[in-house]
């Protein structure tokens, strides 16, 4: 018997389903994208159907073989009021990155961890964005710049990128 093809629940710009995007891309994983709109209709995600299939009405949500699999994190960034975003964004990702570009001086290679592509490096170019995103100044992080630099050379990262993603709004398209 044999099992049909993954679907995952996102939408283009949530750095969390950039992650999955990436992974499935790396892995060669033909998968369906079914667009959930964060912002539309006061949130897609709380829509009872969405919600009968993540019950934490948060994306991404992959459904692999009848099994749900879910994780987000803008629900922390909708609990800032709109006025302190910009600044709670930019400390959070400053002090994160601070720590991080220390860490990357034992452990780098062409990428974070090495040679080889690793989860770090999943999660370094989606919040690398985030960071653009706020404006945050990346000049205090060369190395994050660097590695950011050669991991969005590779197709996995390029095809999942945000811009490029089936609900992405026109405007934003590359």
């Amino acid at each position: 018997m044999q099992a049909g093809k993954p679907i995952l629940y996102s939408y283009f710009r949530s750095s969390c389903s950039w992650r999955v995007r990436i992974a499935l891309a790396l892995k060669s994983i033909d998968y369906e994208t079914v667009p959930v709109n964060l912002v539309k209709d006061g949130g897609q995600q709380f829509s009872e159907e969405f919600q009968a299939l993540n019950p934490m009405k948060q994306v991404p949500a992959l459904k692999i073989d009848g099994i749900t699999i879910g994780q987000s994190n803008l629900s922390v960034l909708q609990q800032m009021g709109q006025e302190n975003r910009l600044t709670w964004a930019q400390k959070v990702i400053n002090s994160g990155f601070n720590a991080l570009e220390q860490v990357l001086q034992n452990t780098a290679g062409k990428y974070c961890v090495g040679d080889e592509v690793s989860m770090a490096d999943l999660c370094l170019v989606p919040q690398v964005a985030n960071a653009e995103r706020y404006k945050v100044d990346l000049t205090p992080y060369p190395t994050i710049r660097h590695i950011n630099k050669s991991l969005l050379a590779l197709e996995a990262f390029q095809v999942s990128h945000p811009c490029r993603q089936p609900d992405t709004p026109p405007e934003l398209r590359a």
